[in-house]
């Protein structure tokens, strides 16, 4: 079954935009922490005050949808493949496949996603000389601060954040390597995240300063999701490293193809380590899941089609490659899917082989 992206609320550009299941909790934090000081300012709104909240919630959400889309556009523009854009917990996130891409691709559409919130700020910053007072007011206030800390937080030159990605593109151009540019970003993002937690925790520790719950909580919430991507990016750049001294065909499992219907029994299963199940056009859908196809008793075989036993991947997970494709291509596309699994099409669209997350971590030889 296909790994579901949260709700699907809108199409753009033939890239389907989705909300994350996550998003619910994000809102309810937010009018929890938003709903009080709404309060506070404005005591006449009563309960209402958290209606208000949910305002300024759905106002981050279209900010949100706003900077995902900047990336979204501009990676079709240089010729990315776009395969959906979701909201969730931590803000959001556009899936491309970066096949062909260059250290100026790259920045470009990392840039635009802060510049987007940078003109959604200047957008509240102008309507507040326009409105009176009131909740209008508010908002707006709340709108344009809102945008303002995004922009900038965003460029700060450290992975996940997209200034990390700004960085890694330099990093990439001089080096003429995309993965000593992850490898550097990765680790001014765990840089980061020991700095900040240092600058705002430490005054509180050592003074007598009392640190709030609430400060606390947003503190941890921000390092654990910063500290996670820089380390997944330093990962991704060692492993990126090593195997770009290997071929795809070094590694690759030959597989066998098989069609959607066809029984089960008509396949010699043990012929092939890994099976790619066929759509009703030919195309690779998925993969057979061993566990699965022993679940099935050997008398329903002759009933059974292949693909009661298969499990659909994300979009962009079958991608045109030969043999002589390097190893950190295919790893590439599995970081930019967000697929395990990658099957290699030869020039006619025919599967001659699959790379598996096993396969590419195993970057050296065995015995080596």
């Amino acid at each position: 079954m296909q790994r579901s992206h949260g709700w699907r609320i809108a199409t753009l550009s033939g890239i389907p935009v989705h909300l994350g299941g996550s998003w619910v909790i994000v809102a309810v934090l937010m009018v929890a922490l938003f709903g009080p000081t709404v309060q506070g300012v404005l005591p006449e709104l009563g309960a209402w005050s958290y209606a208000v909240a949910f305002g300024f919630v759905l106002l981050l959400l279209v900010s949100v949808l706003v900077h995902e889309a900047a990336h979204a556009l501009v990676a079709q523009r240089v010729g990315f493949g776009v395969f959906r854009i979701v909201a969730d917990f931590w803000g959001g996130h556009t899936a491309h496949d970066g096949a062909g891409g260059t250290p100026g691709r790259s920045a470009a559409v990392a840039v635009v996603g802060p510049l987007s919130n940078g003109v959604l700020a200047l957008l509240g910053w102008g309507l507040l000389g326009t409105l009176d007072g009131g909740v209008p007011l508010l908002l707006a206030y709340a709108f344009a601060w809102a945008n303002t800390f995004v922009a900038l937080f965003n460029l700060v030159p450290a992975l996940p954040l997209d200034g990390g990605y700004l960085l890694e593109a330099a990093v990439w151009k001089v080096t003429g390597s995309r993965h000593r540019g992850t490898l550097v970003a990765g680790w001014s993002g765990r840089v980061l995240v020991v700095l900040a937690a240092a600058y705002l925790l430490l005054p509180a520790l050592i003074g007598d300063q009392q640190l709030s719950l609430t400060r606390v909580a947003v503190i941890a919430v921000l390092a654990v999701f910063l500290w996670q991507g820089a380390s997944q990016a330093v990962r991704l750049g060692r492993q990126g490293l090593l195997a770009s001294r290997r071929s795809a065909a070094e590694v690759a499992l030959r597989p066998g193809t098989v069609a959607a219907d066809a029984p089960l029994d008509t396949v010699r299963w043990d012929e092939h380590p890994v099976w790619i199940l066929l759509d009703h056009q030919g195309r690779p859908d998925g993969l057979v899941d061993p566990p699965a196809l022993q679940q099935v008793p050997t008398r329903a075989w002759p009933t059974t089609p292949a693909s009661a036993v298969g499990v659909r991947l994300p979009a962009g997970w079958a991608v045109p490659m030969g043999p002589e494709a390097r190893l950190d291509e295919v790893i590439e596309v599995m970081r930019s899917t967000g697929s395990g699994v990658v099957a290699l099409l030869d020039a006619t669209g025919t599967p001659w082989g699959v790379v598996t997350t096993r396969e590419a971590v195993r970057t050296r030889p065995v015995g080596s």
